[in-house]
């Protein structure tokens, strides 16, 4: 289940690279909506999913526990940002005139971007397996999957447009979605091997999904003058997943 699982999170960018050729050109308010949603989902996914269990499983100090998580998720996350562009900065990049040589660095550094968010995203996903709660993992997997769908799909006109070819810019989603079942993997054989560390890895992963939302998908969602729009659909998302975990619970 937990390969099956890796495989999907990883699938969904790659489904959405391929959503990416077939629409070329995204409008803005679209891409908003369906990432607002996206985060919505993955938001009731980390604290319900993650940082909840992570103060069922902390015992006695499980409150200093599942904090300090959150935070060293975030803080590892922010030392990301510092190492390479905000993806919020570059998701802007259009299919409008450009240096190609310029576009094509920006474009490339936006990619990498992705690809390194993209880890402990997959973190994320296989640490929930370590809380034996087969739904919830399954429903943190799918609000992941939700985000790197429209995340898939943003990275294709871009990099066409800087002239890359259709081939290459497959091959580079490709690699972006693999990380994220690495990822996924390594989360979920970390708790394994040393189940100890189950409460902390499991607020650090919520810590890194938080952070991610907050820094990277609400900048990003209301940057282009949708921000009701996106705003609501943050909420449907959150809501969407309350429904399920009730109804699996």
């Amino acid at each position: 289940m937990v390969l099956l699982t890796a495989l999907g999170v990883g699938g969904a960018t790659l489904f959405g690279s391929i959503l990416g050729f077939i629409f070329k050109k995204i409008s803005h308010r679209f891409s908003d909506i369906v990432l607002s949603f996206a985060a919505g989902v993955m938001l009731a996914a980390a604290v319900l999913g993650l940082i909840v269990p992570s103060l069922d499983y902390g015992g006695k100090y499980a409150i200093l526990i599942t904090i300090a998580g959150i935070f060293v998720g975030a803080a590892c996350l922010n030392l990301i940002d510092k190492l390479v562009p905000h993806m919020h900065k570059l998701v802007g990049i259009d299919n409008e005139g450009h240096e190609n040589n310029t576009r094509l660095s920006k474009v490339l550094l936006f990619v990498t971007a992705i690809a390194i968010h993209n880890l402990p995203e997959g973190i994320a996903a296989g640490v929930s397996f370590g809380t034996d709660d087969a739904s919830q993992a399954l429903l943190i997997a799918g609000g992941i999957a939700l985000q790197n769908i429209p995340e898939g799909m943003v990275i294709i006109g871009p990099m066409l447009a800087a002239g890359v070819s259709p081939k290459r810019t497959f091959i580079a989603a490709l690699a972006t979605g693999v990380i994220e079942v690495v990822g996924t993997l390594l989360g979920y054989f970390a708790v394994n091997l040393a189940s100890a560390i189950l409460p902390f890895a499991l607020a650090f992963a919520g810590g890194t999904m938080l952070y991610v939302i907050s820094d990277e998908m609400i900048p990003e969602t209301h940057a282009h003058g949708s921000q009701t729009g996106a705003t609501y659909a943050l909420l449907v998302g959150f809501a969407v997943m309350l429904v399920s975990d009730f109804l699996l619970s």
